[in-house]
């Protein structure tokens, strides 16, 4: 730590402070800044060359002058991390929201963290069981996996992640997941939400969440989901917790990253978002995975709201192409009142074939997905075609696959919000809702499976 303290800020731009070259600074260096009127703020070193200096001050830039001293403190941004983080809940910033002590560290780690190297990194295989059946069958979780949510404004993604936190287990471990809630930008009335089904379900005993409201500083909020990384890396490869990291919203996110890039004065990229937003998304989504030697994990749901509903906009564009998969939330399925109002023909999973099986979920899982997406997506285009001429010119297939498009959205899509459905109960109602189609025409799964499985043909 410096003991000079400087005056030289020849400007304030938004949340950034310039000032005129001082010492030999790092990036990420922690800054105190001292107002005229003794209060105090803190910062963050953001660019540092030979002859000028930029802070990003977390508490905003009001009241700053001239006659502000500045210090540089010679360290970064450090998180104290403990077992005591669990169950409880903390600001954007890594200071206690719920009233309760300031956490005392075993340790401090640094929150800039670093991606797994390649070489350590194990393959995710271990099935997860969100008990949603369209997850679990159709778009399958893997342990260590990260798996995006794309939504939507003022679709139901945040109680599709509450229910996903309360559920998700290891089918074949009774151990159970620590979530991390990372909010970055929530209004004040969906933390209230989020906390208070997290308190009414017992889950806030086995999370960590770090809450950056709306009316939080902008630039807090990318420092947010750096301290809920490190509280996970901590949980998980300290202490063996498999750990569920969920941020909402990624697009609250990225919108700080371009107000930065703006105060800076950079030349923009896509839309007007920073040409790294691509590198700086990939530092927090490749901070999943297995550690070779580890027995804990870190599983990354991250959700984001589609500006106009538009999937080719840069921050699901970009989260795609990093992540592995990813869930489509369905504005015409949520418009018919079906939840969790999941579109299973645009939503992936990378990893699925990896987690499903035999010894993992059951034989049939692979084939009966294939059907459901394969009679899903006929009955969708025969809807349009139904249209134009009319179902009397439909032949019998074809009649029944529409009738099994809205079956399948209407039996096997909606669920309750505290409905639990094992794996084997979601492939037996497939299996169920199969009986819609004559088998002839269930063309992706084997004789073997149908004599095996379906509730008409099955042999003793």
């Amino acid at each position: 730590m410096s003991g000079k303290e400087y005056r030289t800020i020849t400007d304030v731009k938004g949340p950034l402070v310039f000032l005129n070259k001082t010492e030999p600074v790092a990036y990420g260096e922690i800054v105190t800044l001292r107002l005229s009127d003794g209060s105090v703020k803190n910062g963050q070193v953001l660019d540092t060359s030979d002859d000028l200096v930029v802070v990003q001050v977390f508490e905003g830039t009001a009241g700053i002058d001239r006659k502000t001293g500045i210090r540089f403190m010679g360290d970064v941004f450090k998180l104290p991390v403990s077992k005591d983080l669990i169950g409880r809940i903390l600001t954007g910033a890594g200071k206690p929201r719920d009233g309760g002590p300031e956490i005392v560290g075993e340790s401090n780690a640094d929150i800039i963290g670093a991606a797994i190297n390649p070489y350590s990194r194990q393959s995710p295989e271990e099935f997860i069981q969100t008990g949603i059946s369209a997850i679990d069958c159709c778009t399958t979780l893997v342990r260590g996996q990260k798996l995006p949510i794309f939504s939507a404004s003022g679709l139901p993604h945040n109680d599709i992640a509450l229910q996903i936190a309360r559920q998700a287990k290891l089918t074949d471990s009774d151990e159970e997941f620590i979530v991390v809630f990372c909010a970055m930008g929530i209004t004040a009335e969906e933390y209230n939400y989020f906390r208070h089904d997290l308190e009414r379900t017992g889950a806030l005993e086995n999370a960590v969440l770090f809450v950056n409201l709306a009316d939080d500083p902008a630039v807090e909020r990318l420092i947010t989901p750096r301290l809920a990384l490190t509280a996970a890396e901590y949980l998980a490869f300290e202490h063996d917790y498999h750990v569920l990291v969920i941020y909402t919203d990624m697009t609250n996110y990225c919108e700080s990253l371009r107000q930065i890039g703006a105060a800076r004065e950079e030349v923009p990229g896509r839309r007007g978002y920073p040409g790294y937003m691509y590198t700086d998304l990939a530092m927090l989504y490749e901070r999943a995975g297995i550690v070779k030697g580890k027995k804990g994990s870190i599983t990354q749901f991250p959700i984001l709201t589609m500006p106009g509903d538009d999937i080719t906009h840069p921050i699901p564009d970009l989260s795609g192409y990093i992540t592995e998969g990813q869930i489509v939330i369905s504005r015409e399925l949520h418009q018919k009142g079906i939840y969790p109002p999941i579109n299973v023909l645009p939503s992936l999973s990378r990893l699925m074939n990896a987690g499903i099986g035999d010894g993992k979920t059951r034989e049939d899982h692979k084939s009966v997905s294939d059907q459901l997406y394969a009679g899903y997506a006929q009955g969708r285009e025969l809807r349009g075609l139904v249209a134009i001429v009319g179902e009397d010119a439909l032949n019998e297939r074809d009649l029944q696959l529409l009738k099994f498009s809205d079956i399948f959205e209407d039996t096997y899509l909606r669920q309750s919000r505290d409905e639990d459905r094992d794996i084997a109960q979601t492939l037996d109602l497939a299996w169920d809702i199969m009986t819609n189609i004559n088998t002839k025409y269930l063309v992706r799964l084997d004789q073997k499976w149908i004599d095996k499985y379906h509730p008409t043909e099955k042999k003793e």
